[in-house]
């Protein structure tokens, strides 16, 4: 027993502190990886790339996102197992962490359901995405796995190549492109939200902007996340500024 054995058991504990600060910085490329995955399922299926079955992208994000379960219900056992620690009195007994903790993560996995899994937010928003992002390239959707009312008509549905990036309220390069349900016309998000917002606080509709549109009653819930266009302007901006390094 070392001659300072107050100290004794704290020593470790702050150990234990600095290593669970440095373990919580691993969610972050956790995060990381589920975008990249997200990115990638999406690139996929705009480019009609055939992956075939060896290769489920979202069963890939199911992996990362129980990853990101375990992580989380480990640093929880430690923080509940130091908190049990520094509440009790160890003058003269240095605790055994390591079983503590398994004890109380053993308690939370048992805990864990595959029902919980395949609920998890995040799976299901990846779900929706790759399941608009099909609608918009007129791909088949598994109809067990639409819960959406919505239907695209094919005849709005473009290619990156014919798509054009500029927003007619803005005349600018789009950011964050939202499509119209009703007439399939795409604006800048904010750029048509602050007309229809204007509009209506005087009492009045708000035509589509879209010159030659007869649309003449846009509500902000005809607004829906343009996710294919949204694609194509970050691929074009990315080669573009790829291309303006070459030229530098």
């Amino acid at each position: 027993m070392p001659e300072n054995s107050d100290d004794f058991p704290w020593i470790f504990v702050k150990n234990v502190d600095n290593a669970l600060s440095n373990l919580k910085n691993c969610e972050a490329y956790i995060v990381a990886g589920m975008q990249s995955v997200t990115n990638t399922a999406l690139d996929l299926v705009v480019t009609q790339t055939d992956t075939g079955d060896d290769y489920n992208m979202e069963n890939l994000m199911s992996e990362y996102v129980e990853m990101d379960r375990y992580l989380n219900q480990y640093i929880t056992a430690v923080e509940t197992t130091l908190n049990q620690v520094k509440d009790k009195n160890y003058l003269n007994l240095t605790p055994n962490l390591k079983v503590l903790v398994e004890e109380k993560l053993l308690a939370l996995k048992n805990s864990n359901t595959e029902g919980d899994l395949k609920k998890d937010d995040r799976l299901v928003q990846f779900r929706k995405q790759l399941r608009d992002v099909k609608k918009q390239c007129g791909l088949p959707v598994d109809p067990t796995d639409d819960d959406s009312e919505e239907q695209i008509d094919e005849d709005m549905i473009v290619t990156q190549s014919q798509t054009n990036l500029i927003c007619p309220i803005t005349q600018l390069e789009m950011k964050k492109p939202v499509k119209n349900k009703v007439c399939g016309h795409t604006y800048e998000e904010e750029a048509i939200r602050r007309i229809i917002e204007s509009k209506h606080k005087r009492n009045k509709k708000a035509c589509c902007p879209k010159v030659g549109c007869s649309h003449t009653d846009v509500k902000l819930t005809d607004l829906v996340q343009d996710v294919v266009l949204g694609r194509a302007i970050e691929n074009h901006r990315r080669m573009a500024d790829s291309q303006n390094k070459q030229n530098h």
